[in-house]
């Protein structure tokens, strides 16, 4: 059974980089897509885009925070009249996603293309390869001279991008390496008040905050005389490990590898979930979830019930982008890397850049592939992305001496929205998984905002430093890495849960780890070696 935790990779993704190709345009075996019938209804240059309009229709991933029908935002019905581009967007909530995606893959009844879908390095060489989504080299050399910058800026990028077979297939989801409270995401929050009331100091370290959770609990910290202070609340237990893990001395090659970092000691390749420390932080949970300092409902609840109940003021702590925008709570402080119980103090919920290589695809049902790109590309201009984040200039937000700021509609919204829901009226870039640049020029979402960028700010010193992009895999690493790999990872997802939850005890630790080795690991470590060495060698 696969369980997707939010901000925690509980299966394997597989990413797939080539050869760095000597240029953008890199296939000669008859490219796809290129010239044609409808490519004499693009302009070169400016907008529109097209000369006669042209619909188009997207396979769409929606976020709980989104609208439902992203043409009544006003971002694209903006686009839209700028462009002469009309998108129908087919709406799909990311919850549903996977299962809806591959019915549409496999069946054949798949749009123009496939919009914040979130599609993976494996999908996009089998589907890439079988001519489903349309090979983009020559239409990016062609027609998308924003993005072509940025591959030739960032080499990672195009790296990881490039299928085995040496096509781009997609445009991705790529933030500024620089721009590090985004490349967090999802910092770990506790409520400032509370720790005034309680008289307790920000905690430092992994004991300190296992004091604050329990003494929420203890405590009627609301006033209205009940005791329904949830000292931790979160969409499952998978991003407070990730948060936590680098207490442990885990992950340190950011959350791109989540099973796979560098033992300190061996500078060897270390397999993650069978170290001794990863077991210390099972344990750790495990005391967390005994004692009752997680949500009843931690393992079942949405995320769009997790903001309802937050709103209501009664977390002590939790792992979200911001509860000031999602929650319309702005008492909250984003915590540092807290130091563990053996000293290790290191910040390792870090995102690789290209968090989603398939954020946006053609697939060869569309008729109009130079113009899809022309569309795709504007958003990976200076210009573009202003307009797909800010908005417009004195409708969504306001410009005073260099400062942008959202207008107060959307920061102090008068019927009592958060952020977030007065954002959605505007944007659809809420929850992620956009194609696109993000750099916090123009970006002004909740990682921007002063809490987030003080956590970044804590962070820092303690923030790992080398952080892995994708590893490239041959077809045949990938046929182990598909099969055995999977059944590894599958039975780990569930067995954290159990050692978590206490079903299964931890004498049966070294059973568990046997098992792991039983179902192949050495094998699994072997095809990861290899992967490793060639990315070393890049």
């Amino acid at each position: 059974m696969w369980m997707r935790t939010k901000g925690m990779a509980l299966v394997l993704t597989l990413t797939f980089t080539g050869s760095l190709l000597a240029g953008c345009s890199g296939s000669s075996d008859g490219e796809q897509g290129v010239n044609s019938a409808n490519a004499s209804n693009v302009n070169e240059t400016g907008m529109p885009i097209v000369k006669e309009p042209v619909n188009l229709t997207f396979f769409t991933g929606k976020s709980p925070t989104n609208g439902n029908k992203f043409e009544d935002v006003m971002v694209w019905k903006e686009y839209a009249k700028m462009t002469n581009v009309n998108v129908k967007f087919e709406l799909v909530p990311f919850e549903s996603l996977a299962e809806k995606k591959n019915l549409l893959l496999a069946g054949g009844d798949y749009p123009d293309g496939f919009y914040s879908a979130r599609l993976s390095a494996t999908e996009l060489a089998k589907y890439g390869k079988e001519g489903v989504f349309i090979k983009l080299n020559d239409l990016i050399d062609q027609h998308a001279p924003n993005f072509k910058k940025l591959l030739e800026k960032y080499p990672d990028l195009k790296k990881g991008l490039t299928m085995p077979d040496g096509n781009i297939y997609s445009f991705p989801s790529f933030y500024d390496p620089s721009f590090l409270s985004m490349l967090i995401g999802t910092p770990l929050w506790v409520n400032k008040d509370w720790l005034a009331k309680l008289n307790m100091k920000e905690p430092a370290t992994t004991e300190e905050y296992y004091q604050y959770l329990k003494a929420v609990k203890e405590t009627d910290l609301n006033g209205n005389g009940q005791k329904d202070e949830i000292p931790y609340g979160g969409t499952g237990i998978g991003n407070l490990m990730n948060q936590l893990k680098g207490a442990w001395g885990l992950g340190n090659r950011g959350l791109g590898h989540p099973y796979v970092d560098i033992d300190p000691g061996t500078q060897k390749l270390r397999f993650i979930k069978t170290d001794p420390k990863f077991k210390e932080l099972l344990q750790y949970m495990n005391k967390l979830h005994a004692e009752g300092l997680f949500d009843k409902e931690i393992f079942t609840i949405k995320d769009s019930a997790l903001y309802a109940r937050g709103q209501q003021g009664l977390y002590g702590s939790t792992v979200i982008p911001n509860p000031a925008t999602l929650m319309n709570q702005k008492n909250y402080i984003g915590l540092g890397a807290l130091q563990g119980p053996g000293g290790e103090q290191m910040y390792s919920h870090i995102k690789t850049p290209m968090v989603h290589t398939g954020a946006f695809a053609i697939t060869n049902k569309n008729k109009n592939p130079e113009a899809t790109v022309r569309w795709m590309d504007y958003f990976f201009s200076e210009e573009g992305a202003k307009f797909y984040f800010l908005g417009q200039k004195d409708v969504t937000y306001k410009e005073t001496d260099g400062k942008i700021e959202y207008v107060p509609d959307i920061t102090q919204n008068p019927q009592g929205l958060t952020q977030d829901q007065a954002l959605a009226k505007y944007f659809t870039w809420l929850g992620g998984s956009y194609p696109g640049y993000v750099r916090g020029e123009y970006f002004k979402g909740s990682e921007t905002l002063p809490e987030a960028m003080a956590t970044a700010k804590k962070a820092e010193p303690h923030a790992i430093k080398e952080i892995w992009s994708s590893f490239s895999f041959t077809e045949e690493e990938t046929e182990i890495m598909s099969s055995l790999g999977k059944d590894i990872t599958t039975y780990i997802t569930e067995m954290e849960a159990k050692f978590i939850n206490g079903t299964v005890p931890f004498s049966e630790w070294d059973k568990y780890v046997a098992t792991i080795q039983k179902m192949g690991l050495d094998s699994y470590m072997k095809t990861y070696q290899s992967a490793y060495d060639r990315y070393s060698t890049k």
